[in-house]
């Protein structure tokens, strides 16, 4: 049942924080202490900053989708596999806005306690996103 509700709590993440903009709702499913073990770089852990870097994300990619296509859970971990579309709308890792569409895939691993997400660990590809906006030759 646990692995269940968890699941839930990471594809509404994905479907309202992430595609419907719904930012606030990481009050109701993250912890205050939340800790990303990728963060951009600049940032740091809590609450404030994993919204400043949702909110970061959605500009910079706009409009940004993320569709999950697998949700895989054990124990107090939750997995995700996503493909993730947007447009190159803001600046990314130094690069200004080209206005280039970009499709890209990531994995997420969340650990739960007390039905919330106390922190993360991604794997994005970054160099296909760098492909796809020109930073990288084709």
């Amino acid at each position: 049942m646990l692995d269940t509700a968890n699941k839930a709590v990471v594809r509404r993440y994905y479907d309202e924080v992430l595609n419907q903009r719904k930012v606030d709702v990481l009050d109701q499913i993250a912890v205050e202490d939340y800790v990303e073990h990728d963060p951009f770089p600049g940032q740091g852990n809590g609450l404030a900053d994993l919204k400043a870097r949702v909110a970061a994300l959605q500009h910079m990619f706009n409009p940004l989708r993320f569709t999950v296509e697998d949700v895989i859970a054990e124990g107090d971990k939750v997995v995700a596999r996503n493909t993730v579309t947007g447009t190159h709308q803001g600046e990314f890792m130094g690069v200004g806005p080209t206005g280039k569409s970009v499709t890209y895939n990531e994995i997420f691993i969340f650990r739960f306690a007390d039905g919330l997400v106390v922190e993360t660990w991604g794997v994005v590809d970054v160099y296909a996103q760098m492909k796809q906006i020109g930073v990288i030759p084709a």
